[in-house]
């Protein structure tokens, strides 16, 4: 057995429909088409992989910068952390990792913090 690639990120949410909104409409990710389950969620594009929202979450989220996420990378996150100040959406300031990478924290309607990185 050898491990190709990840595949998708899958989430826990509570509401299905303003995660959608977010990830969609302050994330700009791109929906794509979700098999018929008998539970409701949402899927996206991420790059070359998906992520997966599964709604009827009740448990709570247990996210961190330093703990559970997922890290995106992009070209320019002063005009993200631009972008992100508009749409009213709570994130971190732009902060060096110990390798030099610049990064910022964003949470999500259910509290899931997303990295976003410039390498």
């Amino acid at each position: 057995m050898q491990v190709i690639e990840l595949n998708h990120v899958a989430i826990h949410v509570a509401n299905v429909e303003a995660s959608v909104a977010f990830y969609r409409d302050v994330l700009g990710l791109e929906p794509k088409e979700r098999p018929t389950f008998d539970f409701p969620g949402a899927w996206f594009k991420l790059g070359n992989q998906e992520l997966h929202l599964i709604g009827n979450r009740t448990d709570i989220v247990n996210s961190h910068s330093r703990g559970t996420h997922f890290a995106l990378r992009v070209n320019n996150l002063k005009a993200l952390e631009d972008f992100l100040r508009e749409k009213e959406t709570r994130f971190t300031n732009i902060q060096s990792r110990a390798d030099g990478v610049q990064q910022l924290f964003v949470m999500d309607p259910d509290g899931h913090y997303i990295e976003f990185c410039e390498m």
